[in-house]
């Protein structure tokens, strides 16, 4: 039988509180008694009494096989985390005075991170006397929508900030 609990879960001995709402091996309710009687009842069926809900009013507690019910935990949490898609925010940058091959590659770059499923951050730097020309931003920004391929969404419309001008584009069909 072990002894110690993972992330704060109190099991067995470490189980403090004067009496605790049980619930047995086969998941019936067996009501409020005294810990030491439910520590007993775990014992004679040589599994462990797990505190399931700390934080209720009393302490709820069933009696199971610790090790077995840490590795389904683990199991689950495993389970779930292999069902998440992680999305990444990608970013691009480019000057307003690109050339029409280099705006191309870009463009392409930004449908590839679009297909994959990633946020694309579209960036502009302007250096200079370009700040005083933050028109050729937006023209420049319009052409990279222009040339992509799939449908996607402007989440964040081009707007400066600081002598960078950015927008935020995602794939449409995202679930």
């Amino acid at each position: 039988m072990a002894n110690t609990g993972n992330k704060g879960q109190r099991i067995n001995e470490q189980i403090r509180v004067r009496e605790v709402r049980l619930i047995d091996d086969e998941g019936n309710q067996r009501g409020i008694i005294p810990t030491v009687e439910a520590l007993k009842m775990a014992r004679d069926k040589e599994l462990d009494l797990v505190e399931v809900s700390p934080n209720a009013n009393p302490p709820v507690c069933k009696i199971l096989d610790f090790g077995k019910y840490r590795f389904e935990m683990e199991k689950r949490l495993r389970d779930s985390k292999k069902n998440q898609k992680v999305l990444k925010l990608k970013e691009i940058r480019m000057q307003p005075t690109i050339g029409s091959g280099d705006l191309d590659t870009k463009a392409k770059h930004v449908q590839e991170f679009l297909d994959e499923g990633n946020k694309v951050k579209v960036t502009i730097r302007f250096r200079g006397r370009e700040l005083a020309h933050t028109e050729l931003g937006f023209g420049v920004l319009d052409e990279v929508l222009k040339r992509l391929t799939s449908a996607y969404v402007v989440e964040k419309p081009a707007a400066m900030e600081g002598r960078f001008m950015s927008m935020t584009i995602s794939a449409k069909n995202q679930k």
